[in-house]
């Protein structure tokens, strides 16, 4: 019998500067042991400043590039990061309809941590009709998560009555975080289908270096769900190390604006499976 690795794969846009998007997941999962593919569905010309350029890939280029993973690699957890273009969108949902269900964690990326746009007029509702669906763990940010659920976020009330409208969406389970909110401490708060609520806090880290945040989180939570973890346990490793990746990087200076985290501040080597 062969052995192999264990994989994953994110669907997300390149970052020139590496911080965020599949440059963040792709390090992410590879310090977390897990062998990284990756569908590249837009290149953008950024720094730790901002955005200064998106160009969306074709929804046929990001076809087939998921349909070739899929179809020799068979990860064994999906994420998706930003996707900007609805027929990109439309496109993942009917290819990955076409395969087995392994978990997939959906982060809706709207904007990038410097506040620029990252999804064009009509990519969110084909996001909500198509995606969300399948989603195994929606992990929007408070303000992704306003304008998911359509409401103000101001409580932890609101958080609870939000989580509501977006499961009503059809996710399996969707993790609210908190890192916009302030304080001494960052709580995420996981809601699913059957009625589990739980929140993971985490002390508050003081550093300019937050670019790519989302995306590791989502992207290590991708990677402990391919381990085998459930999904409590996936989110909680994820946020533990998510915290330990901005602690280990909070101080270095990269660029002249939200530097990235130290994603390989431990990292694990290539897990191999019998």
């Amino acid at each position: 019998m062969c052995s192999k690795y264990i994989s994953t794969l994110t669907i997300a846009g390149s970052d020139s500067c590496g911080g965020a998007g599949l440059q963040a997941d792709i390090k992410t999962m590879s310090a977390l042991g897990c062998y990284a593919c990756s569908v590249v569905t837009a290149v953008t010309a950024q720094d730790t400043t901002g955005v200064r350029c998106v160009v969306d890939m074709s929804a046929d280029l990001v076809e087939r590039q998921l349909r070739a993973v899929m179809c020799d690699i068979c990860p064994s957890a999906i994420k998706t990061g930003m996707l900007g273009d609805a027929d990109v969108v439309a496109a993942i949902a009917d290819t990955l309809s076409s395969f087995p269900r392994v978990p997939l964690v959906v982060d809706p990326i709207i904007a990038a941590t410097s506040g620029d746009s990252l999804m064009r007029q009509g990519t969110l509702q084909m996001l909500v009709d198509r995606l969300i669906p399948l989603a195994s763990l929606l992990t929007p940010n408070l303000p992704e998560a306003e304008t998911l659920a359509g409401m103000n976020i101001r409580s932890t009330g609101d958080i609870h009555m939000a989580a509501r409208h977006i499961l009503d969406m059809g996710c399996q389970a969707v993790l609210i975080k908190g890192g916009h909110a302030d304080g001494k401490t960052k709580t995420d708060w996981l809601f699913t289908q059957t009625g589990m609520v739980k929140s993971f806090s985490a002390q508050t880290i003081t550093t300019s270096n937050t670019h790519g945040t989302g995306c590791t989180l989502s992207a290590a939570i991708t990677a402990y769900l391919a381990r085998g973890l459930d999904l409590v346990c996936a989110v909680d490793k994820g946020k533990r190390y998510l915290s330990q990746a901005i602690k280990a990087g909070a101080e270095v200076t990269t660029g002249h604006g939200h530097g990235p985290l130290n994603h390989f501040f431990h990292p694990q080597k290539l897990i191999i499976q019998p």
